[in-house]
């Protein structure tokens, strides 16, 4: 038998290197116990650098070398998930007794008897990173992506590539064809340390926590960047599988990725029941802070795989896991001052400006105080000690002041105990003259009115369409589908109008041309042409949509639908008075003062008139006598019921709906004897049968068409005489 031919040599070696390479990549970043010295591995790296530059056929994606890649992406591209990234559900008791309730929700969904075995449970931390899902295809790495909202992430493959925990080929003789890991990118402690080091040493500014340092690096566009920062990665599920039938618990799971090379967390436990849940949740707590990295809580995850099959979701959360977070972490501080927040929907938040602080792993200056009722339910003043938290590990809030014996703030460390009479003395002195808090009367944004609402604890501004806080959440809600219906003015888009200043009131969008929007980025002329041209079309509306797009707070479709036939024009609703409003169906006392306050605003009625110059339409209805302010309309259907049935030949159904609605009559979705009419088009089913057994007249979308006709001409000839 003739010998078997054999590799090159330069192949042959280049594949001993990469082996060699990933095996100690593999006992440094993972194992954390190295085999050689650092100068030896970098001496193998250079080697295969070297036969690689000399062969260029033997570089393979997988190759040690190929980690950096070095090009500057133009763009995340986006990905979407083949197994949605869904998050857990967290339980809001952070003491003992949200491991007991999660376990007592476990055992009700499986019918367990009370006196059956206890539930087994895979307990791990819940880390503070950012989420990634590895795909890997035939043992390579083939794609990374961050969770984005679940459904559609963003490809950061390259930078991934450069996180030596991450293994570029799994460490597997018979990987399946397709497995997605998913787990988290942080930052250790230790590393965010020296990295703020380097940073001070060269004179740059210095980063705030770890996990927000590890999600930027992790999104860079330039994946040397990426590089340049310490990441690291635990695994802690799986995505798409192919191929591959895994052990039968989530326990197993977790120890099949760590055979495979891949990087887990060794604090993770299987235990039974309630109890052991709160004793790993216990022992976490204990040792949270001698952790060298962050996590926000733990996570319970019924070990089972059969039954959390079994279990399934809920409101896409799974049943059978949930996060259990720790109470947040508390520092005093000194309170410097008060400033008043706009948000995009209008509301105003008194934020606490702090003395910079330390806490739950961040440096915090500002926080929020909710609203001047829970300031003054707390008793902060301007120069107090408070204690701040980080309310749920995320938000910081101030809980309260500090206050010594005698009601005062206390003497600080450096200012001793034999001091400290004489400076509770003059802080009593001081806070006699410092001001309660006050909410301003007008927008610090814009000047227009600020409003409490009846009955509510929250301030927000009137003037929506005319903020410049509220800018962005007004266009985009009056684009919306059920607004104007403004087609290809989404989010990124509108975000580039405002930040570019190009958009500052609604009615400059139907100023746009092709060529200012195609000079946009991500605008080519087709685009750009395609919007003008939705634009124009969204001119010709109805005064329900129109009313729905102003995004008068607590005005929905529905409200705007009956404002719409009560009114018949926009006059009438604008000069409406609280009273005449409180007329209209389902409008309470709220709604009516919100109404009123919204056009009350010379601003917004500036706009609204500035939109109607702009050939914003609709059709409106007279009212009695030609309709004096605030009287309802006469409209033709008003009182009359129709039910849509079946495909329409050129309208939708809710174009039909909305013609049908702008003539007064209501749209009902089950036929009755009160019924009117039924519209019926192709396919229609069960409620065509039951308004012909009720002899229900019966109408296409012709007769449809004639019947608003007639009803418009009758009531125009009502009118005229």
């Amino acid at each position: 038998m003739p010998a078997r031919p054999t590799a090159p040599v330069p192949a042959r070696r280049a594949a001993e290197l990469r082996a060699l390479l990933h095996h100690h990549a593999h006992r440094y970043y993972v194992l954390d116990a190295p085999e050689i010295p650092d100068a030896e591995y970098d001496r193998l790296f250079r080697e295969l650098q070297a036969l690689e530059e000399a062969h260029p056929a033997l570089r393979t994606p997988d190759s040690p070398t190929q980690r950096v890649l070095g090009r500057v992406l133009e763009g995340l591209a986006p990905v979407r998930h083949a197994v949605p990234m869904l998050s857990i559900h967290t339980e809001t008791d952070t003491t003992a007794a949200g491991a007991t309730a999660f376990d007592a929700r476990v055992r009700r969904e499986l019918a367990l008897a009370a006196d059956a075995p206890p539930v087994e449970y895979a307990a791990e931390l819940k880390f503070d990173g950012l989420a990634i899902n590895l795909r890997y295809e035939a043992g390579v790495l083939v794609l990374a992506a961050t969770r984005g909202d679940g459904e559609t992430g963003e490809d950061v493959t390259q930078n991934i590539r450069t996180i030596g925990q991450i293994p570029l080929r799994l460490d597997t003789a018979h990987p399946p064809p397709v497995l997605e890991v998913r787990g988290e990118v942080y930052m250790r402690r230790d590393a965010f340390e020296r990295l703020n080091e380097r940073q001070r040493d060269k004179g740059e500014r210095t980063y705030i926590n770890p996990r927000n340092t590890a999600a930027g690096a992790v999104r860079q566009l330039d994946p040397a960047m990426t590089a340049s920062r310490p990441l690291s990665f635990f695994a802690y599920g799986l995505g798409e599988v192919q191929g591959w039938h895994g052990p039968p618990t989530h326990a197993a799971v977790l120890d099949a990725l760590a055979a495979f090379g891949l990087p887990v967390s060794a604090d993770r436990r299987v235990v039974p029941g309630a109890a052991g849940l709160v004793a790993f949740h216990r022992d976490i707590e204990l040792r949270r802070d001698a952790l060298p990295f962050d996590i926000d809580g733990v996570v319970y995850k019924v070990n089972a795989l059969a039954l959390q099959c079994q279990l399934g979701f809920k409101t896409r959360e799974p049943r059978w896991a949930v996060a259990h977070k720790y109470p947040a972490q508390e520092q005093v501080t000194r309170l410097n001052g008060i400033e008043v927040q706009v948000g995009r929907t209008g509301k105003l938040t008194p934020v606490a400006k702090l003395e910079p602080v330390f806490v739950g792993g961040t440096t915090v200056s500002n926080a929020t105080l909710h609203n001047v009722f829970e300031l003054r339910r707390k008793g902060v003043r301007v120069g107090d000690r408070v204690i701040v938290r980080r309310a749920g590990d995320v938000i910081p809030e101030v809980v309260g002041r500090v206050a010594d014996a005698g009601g005062a703030d206390g003497a600080e460390g450096a200012e001793g105990a034999a001091g400290a009479a004489g400076v509770d003395g003059a802080n009593r002195r001081r806070r006699r003259y410092v001001p309660n808090f006050h909410m301003p009367r007008h927008c610090p944004v814009c000047g227009s009115d600020v409003q409490r609402e009846k009955g509510g604890i929250d301030h927000r501004c009137t003037g929506g369409l005319f903020c410049a806080a509220q800018r962005k959440q007004a266009l985009l809600h009056f684009a919306g589908r059920r607004a104007m219906d403004i087609e290809g003015l989404g989010d990124k888009l509108v975000d580039q109008l405002v930040d570019a200043g190009i958009i500052r009131t609604l009615p400059e969008l139907y100023k746009l041309g092709v060529a200012k929007l195609a000079a946009l980025e991500r605008m080519a002329d087709r685009s750009a042409a395609n919007l003008v041209a939705a634009l124009e079309r969204s001119k010709q509306t109805t005064l329900a949509r129109f009313l729905y797009a102003l995004g008068i707070r607590h005005v929905g479709e529905a409200t705007a639908k009956d404002l719409a036939r009560h009114f018949g024009a926009l006059d009438r609703v604008m000069a409406a008075s609280e009273e005449q409003l409180l007329q209209v169906n389902d409008v309470g006392p709220v709604v009516a003062a919100s109404i009123h306050a919204f056009f009350a605003q010379p601003n917004n009625r500036e706009v609204v008139e500035q939109l109607r110059a702009a050939g914003v339409h609709w059709p409106e209805q007279q009212g009695p006598g030609g309709g004096s302010s605030g009287e309802p309309a006469a409209l033709p259907l008003a009182g009359k019921t129709l039910v849509l049935t079946g495909t329409l030949p050129t309208l939708s159904r809710d174009e039909a709906k909305e013609l049908i609605e702008a003539a007064g009559a209501k749209v009902a979705g089950s036929v009755s004897k009160k019924t009117n009419w039924v519209v019926a088009g192709e396919e229609a089913g069960s409620k065509l049968d039951k308004a012909r057994e009720l002899g229900v007249p019966v109408l296409d979308e012709a007769g449809l068409r004639a019947l608003l006709a007639a009803a418009s001409g009758l009531a125009a000839a009502s009118g005229a005489g």
